[in-house]
């Protein structure tokens, strides 16, 4: 059997386990899956006609401001999501499973594998739920192609690729799970410092260079761009490029913290 063979079978033992322990603890996936619905409910019917007045040029109704925070809560939750690997990966680190494993004959990236690919499935599926509330309260993307829906999932999957592999190497330098959820936390707080819920121009001066570059922002302009047909601009390749780098930052981060773990 081929050294490839191994780590693919290896791999998909640990994506079982990953998912097997998701289904039966559920509650961290459904409290964090919880956080972007009830934003988006609070947002589109608590604040959704004070906000709408912020974007159109102040033409807008609660029905455009759907349509514009959509897609923000979308990425909000996948960084919502990936905080519950953070903390699953710092479990596994301090309660002396993964020194089980290194005593086994199997694969040693199999471990991070597994967690990174249970993490964005679960993202997508939790993107999926949040996306049909969405869609059950207004949001329509009436004019978005086939193409542009399937590039449109394929932002979503690398851009949760990238945030995942971030999140597991900020597990594995948590030393408990408590730590490892504080540390995700920009996950969660970023987007509320992007375009998701008021465009950047609306904020200070000073501020917008920051709001504008960092990664949720271009990810969430690329993604209103696809699905409801405003101008991308440069946001697409910015997207593509920050997915891209956090994706090898964190692989390198994740694979040389758990290399280095004496445990």
């Amino acid at each position: 059997m081929s050294a490839l063979t191994l780590a693919v079978r290896d791999s998909s033992t640990m994506l079982r386990r990953n998912l097997l322990h998701a289904r039966r603890y559920p509650s961290l996936t459904l409290n964090l899956l919880l956080t972007p619905i009830m934003m988006l409910l609070l947002f589109v019917y608590i604040f959704g006609d004070v906000m709408s007045a912020g974007i159109g040029g102040g033409g807008a109704d609660r029905a455009d401001y759907i349509a514009y925070i959509v897609p923000g809560i979308l990425l909000m939750t996948i960084g919502g999501t990936v905080v519950g690997t953070a903390v699953s990966v710092s479990n596994d680190m301090t309660e002396g499973i993964i020194a089980r494993f290194r005593a086994m004959a199997i694969h040693r990236g199999a471990v991070l594998v597994g967690h990174v690919v249970s993490s964005v499935l679960q993202s997508v599926m939790s993107v999926l739920l949040v996306g049909a509330v969405g869609v059950a309260i207004g949001f329509r993307s009436t004019d978005a192609t086939a193409l542009e829906w399937l590039a449109a999932f394929g932002l979503l999957a690398l851009f949760a690729t990238a945030l995942t592999w971030i999140a597991v190497g900020m597990g594995l330098i948590s030393p408990n799970a408590e730590a490892a959820s504080n540390n995700a936390l920009p996950m969660i707080l970023l987007p509320l410092l992007s375009s998701a819920f008021i465009p950047v121009d609306s904020m200070p001066g000073w501020f917008q260079p920051f709001a504008e570059y960092q990664p949720f922002t271009p990810a969430i302009e690329t993604l209103r761009g696809l699905l409801l047909g405003s101008e991308i601009g440069h946001n697409g390749w910015l997207a593509v490029a920050w997915c891209v780098g956090l994706t090898v930052l964190g692989y390198f981060w994740s694979i040389s913290k758990f290399s280095d773990d004496p445990k």
